[in-house]
């Protein structure tokens, strides 16, 4: 009898995403039978600094792109297999759509975990010369007033932490495709604790991301499908290219920010709570591309989060359709007796041309004793550049969300990813 092995690694450009505290992930699994929401909320207490870091890219001039300079928070909740060289070197990277670049820790590497890229046993590595264009791209110290050297960048990370990398080139093999001198950061030093152990491939829109990197290979589209965090056992899948892509799928126009032109920006035009469109003024939602301000679709922050009176609005529509009394759990403010749950209305969010009803599970999370259930959103940071609504992984939970960046368009589809 032959047992299915839920991870062994997907074939073509059909990649498993793999929860980072889920079977498949290398890295500090919990045993399943620790309560998920304490792992849901332990992660999502990273958000704030993230939705910080993704509201202060917003407002950058455009001389910072395509790379930000400065901070990138992230937490790193799904992974996938990634293999660098010749011979190939598996690396369990984080998958980040907000970000462009890609970085992994490589050998002689101070501060960093023992799972490291060895570049000298790879024939088709090269480090990249400060001279290059991608070198200003990623913000790359200059060159010497003398000859020249490699390109060397600094970047922080997790508000914590830092690293410092040689900017380099060699192939990436994503499921069967190999993708020849691909630039990424060869981490050579660390500190602080938030860097992803094994590094980090970027998906987002910027003249450094896999998309662009790979050209023609994909055609600028990638779709995923997230699993539920529930999920322990089973894994997502990330598909590269037009091939096996859903052909009847709703979409919504994606939108530029020239700022910032790494993030996916939607148009989000209402919010419903059951069957009530809540009241929000049209401007708390408004794109506008020099303050920033508008609705990002993101793989890196946990639960949604919208500015503080967007957040409010729907939290009292949703609080006078159910049954109080509410309490609080971590990052939840409106939590109430899951005996309740029946009458909890479904929350829609309506965005140019495309209305996405969430499922319960993407719109609810339960207290570890299962007595309480909470509204899985939350208020932005209260800080001056409050003005990002996100749309966060737990409410793309069991969806096929498809990124066309040459048609300008998101579409999104239900699908059961586990």
């Amino acid at each position: 009898m032959l047992l299915f092995d839920p991870c062994s690694p997907k074939s073509g450009s059909d990649l498993s995403v793999i929860p980072i505290y889920g079977k498949c992930s290398p890295f500090n699994s919990p045993e399943p039978a620790s309560s998920w929401v304490n792992t849901v909320l332990n992660m999502a207490s990273s958000d704030p600094k993230r939705v910080t870091y993704l509201s202060s890219l917003v407002v950058r001039k455009p001389t910072s792109v395509p790379i930000a300079p400065g901070q990138v928070i992230n937490v790193g909740n799904y992974v996938l297999r990634a293999k660098i060289g010749s011979p190939a070197q598996l690396m369990f990277m984080v998958l980040d759509t907000s970000n462009d670049a890609a970085w992994v820790p490589c050998s002689g590497c101070t501060g960093c975990s023992s799972n490291v890229f060895a570049p000298n046993t790879s024939s088709t590595y090269g480090s990249l010369d400060c001279s290059v264009p991608e070198c200003t791209q990623v913000s790359g110290l200059s060159c010497p007033t003398v000859g020249s050297g490699s390109c060397l960048f600094n970047r922080s990370y997790g508000g914590d932490s830092s690293f410092s990398a040689t900017l380099s080139r060699d192939t990436l093999t994503l499921g069967n495709d190999a993708i020849p001198n691909y630039a990424f950061g060869c981490i050579n030093a660390v500190s602080g604790g938030s860097i992803p152990p094994q590094g980090l491939l970027g998906l987002g829109r910027g003249s450094m991301s896999l998309l662009s990197q790979s050209g023609s290979l994909y055609s600028g589209v990638f779709s995923y499908c997230l699993p539920s965090f529930k999920s322990y056992y089973f894994s997502g899948s990330l598909k590269l290219g037009p091939l096996g892509q859903p052909k009847n799928i709703k979409t919504t126009p994606l939108l530029k920010n020239p700022h910032r032109p790494s993030l996916y920006y939607v148009n989000l035009t209402g919010v419903s709570v059951g069957r009530v469109n809540v009241p929000i003024a049209p401007e708390l939602l408004a794109f506008d591309p020099n303050t920033g301000a508008g609705t990002v679709i993101d793989s890196g922050t946990v639960i949604t989060r919208f500015i503080q009176p967007v957040y409010t609005a729907i939290r009292d529509e949703f609080r006078k359709q159910v049954a109080g009394p509410f309490s609080s759990l971590g990052a939840f403010d409106t939590c109430f007796a899951a005996t309740n749950e029946a009458v909890a209305p479904a929350i829609t969010f309506h965005f140019t041309g495309l209305d996405l009803k969430l499922p319960m599970e993407n719109s609810l999370i339960h207290s570890s004793s299962g007595s309480l259930a909470c509204l899985a959103m939350a208020a932005a940071p209260n800080n001056v550049n409050s003005v990002l609504n996100v749309i966060a992984n737990l409410q793309q939970q069991n969806l096929r969300i498809l990124f066309d960046t040459v048609n300008s368009r998101l579409g999104i589809a239900r699908e059961l990813c586990n």
